[in-house]
């Protein structure tokens, strides 16, 4: 995984963006505190005259919003005609935030206040969700609540959506790294990261099944088939709680998508574009 994102880092920390795409950086207040949001309007950008799909983009576990593919795809969107808001989960990042208290919970209430954000922003036609594995997986969750209470989002797009994460914490496994799932540790060390023992306690029963079942909304799932990170057979057994999915597999692609970029932007644009 880390030698993944040192890969991508390189093939695309620069050129993702035409000069004249413009990103702003902001904070915005969050239930942890202050989250920090990078936001990336299409070329000649005119809120005062213009509405914009928004399109909110969430990061996976041991990432930020500067991790590929994120960066990329945004800057891509941005150019087609989308206002794309890259941020960092709480403890994320450049967000505020214990590491220690960070859950896929707490992750869904950072996601629900940026989701607000967008859509008190006076230029927002409507706004969607697109998520990267652990993203992906707040994404799901946040969209079944946001429709059951009459806010849902316009469409969910998810790329190798973490639905395995529930497994590892049952499991007490996180890449290579072990615990005892029933007495967790205060947390479990994964490289540079710690796992706390809320977030190991809290993903043991995430309704993940019931969350994506309530999204009646359009759906485009992308997933890799070498991902090691989140097997494939997970996400296509998971795919029937959302059965109006369009749903793609990329045989060779891995969990970051690395040499198949053009191929996940290329779906990411047919979806937007017949759906906002």
């Amino acid at each position: 995984m880390l030698l993944q994102l040192c890969l991508a880092a390189l093939l695309f920390s620069s050129g993702t963006m035409k000069a004249d795409s413009v990103e702003r950086v902001r904070f915005i207040d969050g239930p942890y505190g202050k989250l920090s949001v990078r936001m990336v309007t299409p070329p000649d950008f005119d809120p005062a005259s213009q509405q914009y799909p928004v399109i909110l983009v969430m990061h996976g576990v041991m990432a930020t919003k500067q991790t590929p593919p994120l960066p990329h795809l945004a800057g891509q969107l941005a150019k087609e005609g989308y206002v794309c808001l890259r941020f960092d989960f709480n403890a994320q990042g450049g967000s505020d935030g214990d590491l220690l208290k960070n859950t896929v919970p707490s992750e869904i209430e950072d996601a629900r206040a940026v989701f607000q954000y967008a859509r008190s922003l006076p230029f927002a036609k409507n706004v969607s969700l697109l998520g990267h594995s652990q993203g992906g997986l707040v994404a799901t969750l946040l969209a079944g609540d946001l429709q059951q209470k009459g806010t849902p989002p316009q469409a969910l797009a998810l790329l190798a959506p973490g639905v395995s994460v529930r497994r590892y914490a049952r499991e007490g496994k996180f890449f290579g790294a072990k615990c005892d799932p029933s007495n967790p540790p205060e947390y479990v060390r994964v490289w540079w990261y710690r796992f706390g023992r809320d977030y190991i306690q809290s993903a043991q029963t995430l309704p993940i099944e019931e969350a994506a079942s309530q999204y009646t909304g359009p759906v485009c799932v992308i997933q890799g088939g070498k991902d090691n990170i989140v097997p494939p057979e997970d996400v296509e057994a998971f795919l029937p709680n959302l059965p109006q999915a369009q749903f793609t597999r990329i045989d060779n692609a891995g969990h970051l998508f690395l040499w198949h970029q053009a191929q996940v932007l290329s779906l990411l644009k047919a979806f937007f574009a017949e759906n906002l």
